[in-house]
Formats: structure tokens, sequence, C-alpha cells
């Protein structure tokens, strides 16, 4: 590659800013790109620069810098002698117009002598001129306790009246501030030549920039203070308005409901009638079947609940405006809770997970009608659903909505105890249950009495899910084999390890025959026990490990499933087991789940249901499939986050939904599809893991989207009508 040097040093060096070479000097001052001449070395790689630089009111002088095609095409400024002290600024401030009619990405990079660097990764919107901010340490809106961060850029009136600001919200690694040796500016891979003018730098005292970008981002009613959208409330009266012609609009839509059995089965699909709800194949299509015989594919709403939109305030309390006072009327919706698991990868990086928290949508809910605002909530959430054309209460939701007998509705077995784990290295919820334990046996069948108790005779209950997103895979190329690796790095004291063990003493008798298959130097099975074995990884040279780890994976799942299916069976022989909410899998979980339980659910997030799991095998193991979770998400609502799944804006999610539960109902394998989930999840994020998303039929005022629920009720209608 190429590489066009321009150096142009000033014979005296000026101490700018901490950015000099002169680290007794802390003042503000600046280095200039739009007038390179000052006291820095600038290099160049594909990036031209422009003769002259231009004047921008409000901003000062910048010049254009055209970065042309090519695999990282970048500025680099570098002291003119020695490194910069940065150790008195906690941000870095560079001002910045995009001449391009489009979003351009810049990459930030800082180095210091030692080899360590910060990396920041920027949207550029195009427009005005503007300043871009970098924390000079590591940082996401994960540390503020959210997913998500605020869009950018911002108005940054707390200093700088009127002027936008573009903070990285985002920055990743350590600098040493003392000896800072090069700025980076670069942009990864551009098809085609892009300009953008670059002004001042300049180090600056504090993180005030920060502060002001999360300051005061929520309203007294959990909305997002900067943004605009059609069912923004900003009043009490307008939330009470708002929700009475709701009550007219849902009364319409109850009158236009066609008919169907008691428990929303379609009254042209008669089946096998058995009192409950169970699955049953016709004519090449299988079917849930409603306890009157009748086909029922399942529309459900996960998290149908009025306690799940929780945020911490406690130490943030910065974020909001207008809280309320902790005291009095309020006091119901404060409450404090422990910090999150620290194993979960979810939680990992979260700050201000724990303490105090306040319950928005609860406290808008009390708004509306007073202190029995959850009976009229309740009923509400079910004329809702009804009216939408949902039949089902998903996973997650409030009892009460199921004993109403108005919805069929699921229960969740969460299998919770002291019994050993084993690591697959996904563990985004937490390591594997081991299900060979016998502490995990008796876990299981006292989570299934719990949980069937109350529910076992109800012939509105649909079925039983176990657990959720189980790490039944790692990551990466070698994922698959995860629990397998796992399994074997365990310690000697796992039982999951000892029946792995086991089953291999079983197949190949000697240990050094394990090892000439598997390509390891084995004289003896006590190696395998030793702390720290590190398990080879599958070759097409050494066919006999990967059937080993398939086997061995088989054996896991066919262990969990069994264990959790007879454990209901037992307490429950009248429902359904509905799987286990797949996120990751493996062919060899999937075939277990297909073995033990009724249905096989996939937590799917794809733009259609078939690309979340393999359709074929689906077919050939001849079970019914549940999509038992999906989602479409945009930012244009409040929250920043567009979920898992995203589109551009609120019509689009709409556009989506009808697509994707189109294709699940044409599917002769899919029973169902539950979208997650029924509320918008707090802007600054929910006190599991911090996720902030625009993923919801209502808002965190409990008023609908109106467009995109219009498209969902419509989309489920041709479904089951």
């Amino acid at each position: 590659m190429k590489v066009a040097i321009v150096n142009r040093v000033v014979s005296a060096l000026l101490c700018l800013c901490g950015l000099s070479a002169c680290h007794a000097d802390t003042s503000a001052a600046l280095v200039d790109l739009g007038d390179p001449s000052t006291a820095i070395h600038l290099q160049s790689s594909h990036v031209q620069s422009a003769a002259a630089s231009e004047s921008v009111q409000g901003i000062g002088s910048l010049r254009r810098y055209t970065f042309q095609p090519a695999a990282q095409p970048q500025l680099i400024v570098t002291p003119a002698q020695g490194t910069w002290d940065w150790s008195a600024r906690g941000e870095l401030h560079l001002q910045v117009q995009n001449a391009m009619g489009w979003a351009v990405t810049l990459n930030v990079d800082l180095d210091d002598a030692r080899g360590g660097h910060l990396h920041a990764t920027v949207g550029l919107p195009a427009g005005p001129a503007q300043t871009l901010v970098i924390p000079l340490h590591a940082e996401s809106p994960r540390s503020e306790g959210m997913q998500v961060g605020p869009p950018m850029p911002f108005d940054g009136r707390v200093g700088a009246p009127g002027q936008l600001k573009l903070l990285a919200t985002t920055v990743q690694g350590v600098l040493d501030l003392h000896q800072v040796s090069a700025i980076r500016l670069g942009m990864p891979a551009p098809g085609a030549a892009q300009t953008l003018l670059f002004g001042r730098i300049e180090g600056v005292a504090g993180e005030a920039t920060l502060h002001d970008a999360y300051a005061g981002i929520v309203d007294r009613y959990g909305q997002f203070t900067r943004g605009h959208w059609p069912e923004k409330i900003d009043s009490d009266a307008a939330l009470r308005t708002a929700h009475a012609q709701e009550r007219t609009a849902l009364a319409v839509h109850a009158s236009q409901q066609q008919g169907a059995d008691a428990y929303g089965g379609r009254l042209d699909v008669s089946l096998q009638k058995t009192g409950w709800f169970h699955t049953q194949k016709s004519s090449g299509r299988w079917w849930l079947v409603t306890p009157d015989g009748h086909g029922f594919f399942s529309l459900g709403v996960n998290a149908v609940a009025a306690d799940g939109e929780r945020t911490y305030v406690e130490g943030r309390e910065f974020m909001f405006k207008d809280l309320p006072p902790a005291s009095g009327e309020w006091t119901p919706f404060y409450g404090s809770a422990d910090s999150r698991r620290p194993e979960q990868g979810a939680s990992q990086g979260i700050g201000y997970d724990h303490g105090r928290w306040f319950d928005f949508y609860a406290a808008n809910l009390y708004r509306v009608v007073g202190k029995d605002w959850l009976a009229a909530w309740r009923t509400r959430a079910i004329d809702r659903l009804q009216g939408w054309g949902f039949n089902t209460v998903g996973n997650w939701s409030d009892p009460a909505l199921g004993q109403a007998h108005r919805l069929p509705y699921t229960r969740s077995i969460n299998i919770a105890g002291d019994y050993a784990n084993v690591a697959s290295g996904y563990d985004y919820w937490g390591r594997m249950p081991d299900p060979f334990d016998p502490r995990f046996v008796q876990a299981t069948d006292r989570a299934v009495t719990q949980t069937s108790n109350d529910v076992h005779d109800d012939p509105y209950l649909l079925g039983y899910f176990a657990d959720n997103e189980l790490a039944w895979a790692g990551i990466g190329p070698q994922g698959r084999w995860g629990l397998a690796i796992g399994t074997l790095s365990g310690d000697a004291k796992s039982p999951a390890k000892q029946a792995f063990i086991a089953t291999l003493k079983k197949k190949y008798v000697d240990a050094i025959k394990l090892g000439n298959a598997w390509n390891l130097p084995l004289s003896s099975w006590d190696m395998l026990q030793a702390p720290g074995f590190v398990p080879p990884h599958p070759d097409e040279a050494h066919p006999a490990i990967a059937n080993d780890y398939s086997a061995w994976l088989r054996q896991y799942a066919d262990t969990y499933f069994r264990v959790v299916a007879d454990a209901i069976s037992r307490h429950d022989p009248h429902h359904l087991f509905l799987g286990g909410r797949f996120a990751v899998n493996t062919p060899e979980a999937v075939a277990a789940c297909a073995q033990y339980a009724d249905v096989v659910s996939f937590n799917v997030y794809a733009d259609l249901p078939q690309h979340g799991f393999d359709a074929a095998v689906m077919q050939q193991l001849d079970k019914p499939v549940l999509i038992s979770e999906f989602h479409f998400g945009s930012d244009d609502r409040g929250p920043f986050g567009k979920g898992v799944v995203s589109v551009w804006n609120e019509q689009q999610r709409g556009e989506a939904y009808a697509r994707f539960i189109a294709a699940a109902a044409s599917d002769p394998d899919i029973v169902g599809a539950h979208w997650f989930q029924y509320v918008d999840q707090p802007v600054t994020g929910r006190l599991l893991d911090g996720e902030n998303s625009h993923i919801g039929l209502v808002g965190i005022t409990d008023i609908p989207f109106a467009g995109f629920v219009d498209a969902v009720r419509k989309a489920n209608r041709a479904v089951n009508h």
C-alpha cells in the first residue's frame, strides 16, 4: 500500500492543551486540523486534504479531507516530538462535519507509547457541523445501566446552547493518558470517496458531555424527553383521555370478533376432543387442539404483566426529570433489589445494577384510575389481546390473566437449586444445569410441583415450558461442541464429567485406544480427571472426536428432557410439555426435545420463522414447532434499542409482523407464534439486564402504538378467521 506522508512542523513548539509535548501545561488549547501547520505531524493513508480551510459559522475553520476507497484509509496525528500528556483531561473534542448526503462511519483510535489504545466507532450523520466527543476511558451504555445509549447527536445546551454534540457512547480499551502518542481517524473500507471536514481537536477536563448526554433523558411518565411521537403523553389529563378513547375502539373490535369455541379454537377445524389441550396431525398438518376438539393456532404475547418495567434510579437520579417522591401515594411504586447475577453474560458490564428502583409503568396505570389500577389493567389487557386477535397469554405473564378463563395461557417451569452446572462457552443466562446431578432431579421435581399445583386441573392451561434459552451450544465455528468440551474441562467432581468418562470407558475400555482415536497422548483414564484438561476440537483427520462428542450431547440432552418430562407426567399428566425455548441449540438437543416433549419451541429472532430453526430437520422429526418468542423493534417511539431484529420505523414493524405471522401459519409444522413483549422496555433499562428496546405493543404509559397494533390485528385475523 502506497502511503503519502505530509509533514508540517513549526520550529517553535506550542504548549497546547496537554496535547503538546509540554507536559507541565494543562491550559485549554488546540490542535487544529482546519489549519494543520501546527505543532504536529500529520500523516495520511489514502486521504486527500483540501488546499484551504473553510469558515463555518459557530464552529470556526474546517478543512475537507476525502477518504478514498481502500481497506483502511486514515489520518494519523502525532506530536512534533515526544508524547502528549492528557492526564488532566477527561474528554477529547473534535470539530467535524459530514459533507456527504448520508451517514458515514468514522473510527477514532488513540494510541499511547506503551502499546495501549482506545477505540471508538461513531456514525456521523449528514448535516451541520458538530462536536464529536470521545471519553478518554472505556465507556458504554452498559456502564450507565442500559444496553443502548441515547440517540446522537444531541443539543448540548448545558454548556453551549444550540451546539450539536455527538458523543461516542461506546469506547473500548485502555490508554495511558500521561503519554499519548497518536490520534488516528479512519474509515472501514469505504466503497466510494467520502469527504469529512475536520477542525480543532482539544482535550477537555472532566466529563461534562458524558453527563449531559444522559442527564434528564426520562420525564415523569418514563418517556424519553428529547423524542417526539404520536402516542407521547404530556399530562395526566392527556393520559386519561387516551385511555378513554381506546375503550371505545376496543368495544368496536370486540363486536367484530367472529365465532370460535370457548378456548379460541377454530370451529371449521374439527379434531379429536379430549377435554385438554393436545397436539394432533391431520392431513399433513400439525395442530394444537382445544379441549373442545378444534384446531388452535396459538397467537400469544409474552410478559403481559404490570410489574416488569422497573428500572434502577439509585445513583443516577440525574437521568430522571420530575421523579415522584419516594413517599406518600408513590411509595408502592418504589422498591429495591440486589445486584444482578454476575455469572450471567447478560449482566456483564452493566452499571447501576442494584438498589432503589421505580416502576414507571405501574405508576402510570395508577394515574389513570387510582387505587384499583391493577384490576382495571387486567381487564383491559385481556380485552386488548382479544380485540387484537391474540388467543394466548404467553410466558412470564400475570397468572391472574389465565385464571380469568378468557384466554388459554402457558406456565414456565423455572428449575432452580444448588446443583452442579457446566459451561458451554455461551452462558448468556448462566451455565447449563447438570442433569446427571441427583440434586437437579430433586430441583426439577420441586419446580414442577410448585408450578403445576394450582393449574393441573385447568383446561385453559395450554402447557408448560421448561427453563428458557439454555446454553446448549457455545460460540463460533466449534460452538456445537461447547457443552462436550465444557464437560470434560470441568472439575473431577462434576457428575456430568463422570458420566461422560464412564461412557468413553464403556466404548474404548483402554485409555490408550481413546488417545489414538482422539490423537491425544493418553496413558490412563486419570489424565481426563486432571484439572485443566484441554479436550481436543473435532477435525476431519480424527472423526471419532465429533462422533463421541455428538453421542455425549445427545446423552446430555436426553437426560435433561427426560427428567423434566417425567416430572411433568407425574404431577400433571393432562397438559403439554412445550419444550425448552431454544435460543441456541444443537441437532442433538433438538432431537432429544422432540423425543420427550410434545412440542419443540424456538425463540426465533429472524425476519421469517423458518430462518430461525432447521425446518427440514423438524419435518424429519415429525414434531410440531411453536415460535415461543419473536419481535421487531425500531427506535422512533422513545426507548433507544431496536430489539434483536430491527426495522427502520413503526410502519415497518407492522409490515414485518404480518410477513412473519403469515409465514408461520402457512408452515404445516408450526402451531403458533408468541410476540415478545407486551410493554416497551424502560428507557434506562430493565432490572434484569438493562435491556431498553422499543418492542412493545404498548408504551410505558400503557398507550397502544396505534399503527402497529392495527397491522397486528389484521394479520392475526387473517390467520385465524
